[in-house]
């Protein structure tokens, strides 16, 4: 994976700019910091490839409306599901780069290792903006289900091999591949079900549709919180502050089922480099300025050494290999 290390500090106007935001100085000053650059005469749209209710969905509308104010036009949230985010993120991969047209997509690295017939190159079509945050997937059951722990549902899987379903927010999502990465380390058999995105997963998984689910902790930290879904694992190596009484995956006796989504935003390649500078600016202030909001909503935390188009894109690349590696050791093969 990409090195998450703090950059050295440069006093420039972006990192005060940052400093500044995550302050909490109100966004009419940010907007003054961000007029010397690119200014968008027009709203900007947001592309979330997912039905709404997902994790994309709901980190991007956090982060909209900061960003809108601070450039003086709406970001506008479009969800444009479908296909695993292929729908979408063609869309983008196509649209003029001119800087109104953007990717929310945490999906984007794992669409090579599982579609055939990308109509797009993941990497040579897109340039990066910012990295919203990152968060861990979370191994769910609806409440009804026996199972009170990891190990009875490992259990239970294991004496009843095929006869449950395991929700997914599509083929190619990462809640595709935490399911993948769990039925293999596990070696249990699970039947998968292909929603159109993570709000319509966890709805299946809330009416009983599907018994099991790995979804992101932004599309069901809600449900999780409340009871409707039961939490017995976050896919991480220690407990998450977002859910701090649900056990980590070692202490729920999974050391090698962690998994975590993070949420590249992209623009078309080609877009000028004054156009990135004020959106990477604009974005990452953005983020920083909800951090306090975006863990308490969505459990998605924000992380140091994204503060160029280079750093994101070597993200989106070291996530295709890893995302590959799971995918062809649980012998799936892209469709």
């Amino acid at each position: 994976m990409a090195d998450n290390r703090e950059p050295s500090i440069v006093p420039t106007r972006r990192s005060a700019l940052s400093v500044a935001v995550a302050a909490g100085l109100a966004p009419s000053i940010l907007r003054a910091q961000t007029e010397a650059g690119w200014r968008p005469t027009r709203p900007i749209r947001l592309i979330v490839p997912f039905a709404p209710g997902g994790s994309n969905d709901i980190v991007g509308r956090i982060i909209a409306e900061t960003a809108g104010q601070a450039l003086g036009q709406p970001v506008v949230i479009e969800n444009r599901a479908g296909a695993g985010s292929v729908i979408g993120a063609e869309i983008v991969a196509r649209a003029a780069p001119d800087g109104y047209t953007l990717l929310i997509n945490s999906s984007h690295p794992t669409v090579p290792a599982i579609v055939a017939r990308v109509p797009y190159n993941t990497i040579n079509d897109f340039t990066g903006v910012a990295v919203a945050g990152f968060s861990p997937y979370v191994l769910v059951v609806n409440p009804q289900f026996p199972a009170r722990n990891a190990q009875e549902l490992l259990t239970l899987l294991k004496s009843n091999p095929g006869r449950y379903n395991l929700a997914t927010a599509g083929t190619g999502s990462g809640v595709h591949v935490a399911a993948e990465l769990f039925r293999a380390k596990s070696q249990v058999q699970v039947e998968l079900v292909h929603y159109r995105g993570g709000g319509p997963s966890v709805a299946a998984l809330l009416a009983g549709e599907a018994q099991i689910g790995t979804p992101t902790m932004a599309s069901s930290i809600g449900q999780t919180r409340t009871g409707g879904l039961r939490p017995l694992a976050v896919l991480a190596e220690r407990r998450v502050p977002a859910l701090p009484d649900v056990p980590s995956a070692p202490e729920a006796g999974m050391p090698d089922v962690i998994l975590e989504e993070y949420f590249p935003i992209l623009a078309p390649a080609g877009t000028p480099a004054p156009v990135l500078a004020a959106l990477g600016a604009t974005f990452r202030a953005a983020i920083q300025q909800n951090a306090a909001k975006l863990n308490e909503m969505a459990g998605v935390s924000p992380r140091a050494g994204y503060e160029t188009p280079e750093q994101v894109m070597n993200l989106i690349r070291d996530g295709v290999e890893r995302f590959t590696t799971i995918l062809r050791a649980a012998g799936v093969q892209p469709e």
